[in-house]
């Protein structure tokens, strides 16, 4: 078996779609237009991965992309967990655990400071027990009628990721969702469908000006759905908790330090919300 850095030419990304096809047959926006964007289309950066051939076949696949952040207080550079995936022939070979960990070794190389992702409940083991993830916490997620109101006012975040202008336009032109945006004075709400039962999915609170003014409005009083981790928890009148049982998987936030100081994060202090990773 061969490890090859990920490659983002249109040739390399038709293979990797034709892999994530194979392991996910019933996802279908895993096209090649979609990782043109995800891979080489970000501001911050071309995604950073490595693939596992056998006698020249695409077997597995993993790939993260560049982020900035602010962790305690500081700003750097650090990588979002994104794809990874192993054909059905190759499996149970621990392929994950090669390329994750040929990955975040060519990372740290690079000077990136960190790793951040979101897992299931499937997966948050592997990246916990067998590369040194801290499972920070699982994501709060809440079901309500209306905005979410401000957050509580708990002490700053000691993490949360940086957008910039590029980053949001970026970030809002992917090919596979649509967004909707409410505007409230100085700041923009962003939605996406959330696909089931006409609930919609706030991605963050950004400010205004990095919200594209061609973003079409979100309408009437949907039944509105928010995801992550928030400083003092969020304050939204007649929302709903939804329990970990009856979701379809818990996601739990997890975090790597790649600067050798075995940095942990603590959940009480993190701002983390659905436009930070690849739910929408």
């Amino acid at each position: 078996m061969k490890l090859r850095p990920v490659a983002t030419d249109d040739g390399s990304l038709e293979e990797v779609a034709a892999l994530l096809a194979a392991a996910f047959p019933g996802v279908r926006y895993l096209d090649a237009r979609y990782l043109a964007w995800a891979y080489r289309g970000g501001p911050d950066g071309s995604a950073l991965g490595f693939n596992a051939y056998e006698e020249g076949r695409l077997a597995a696949h993993y790939v993260t992309q560049p982020l900035r952040a602010r962790v305690a207080g500081v700003e750097e550079r650090g990588l979002l967990s994104f794809h990874t995936a192993t054909h059905p022939d190759f499996r149970g070979r621990g392929l994950f655990t090669e390329l994750a960990r040929a990955t975040f070794e060519e990372a740290a190389r690079r000077g990136y400071g960190h790793v951040v992702g979101v897992a299931n409940a499937a997966s948050s083991p592997g990246f916990v027990r067998r590369l040194g993830f801290q499972l920070v916490s699982p994501l709060d997620v809440r079901l309500g009628l209306g905005l979410r109101s401000e957050p509580r006012g708990g002490e700053e975040p000691a993490y949360e990721r940086i957008w910039s202008g590029p980053a949001v336009r970026w970030r809002l032109a992917c090919p596979a969702r649509s967004y909707r945006a409410v505007r409230r004075g100085p700041a923009a709400v962003v939605y996406a469908p959330a696909g089931r039962l006409g609930i919609w999915a706030e991605l963050g609170r950004l400010p205004e000006a990095l919200v594209a003014p061609e973003l079409a409005p979100l309408r009437g009083r949907p039944i509105r759905l928010w995801m992550g981790l928030e400083p003092g928890g969020v304050r939204w009148l007649g929302s709903l908790g939804v329990p970990a049982r009856l979701r379809p998987s818990p996601l739990n936030l997890i975090f790597l330090d790649l600067a050798g100081r075995r940095r942990t994060l603590d959940p009480a202090r993190v701002r983390f919300s659905a436009i930070d990773f690849d739910a929408y």
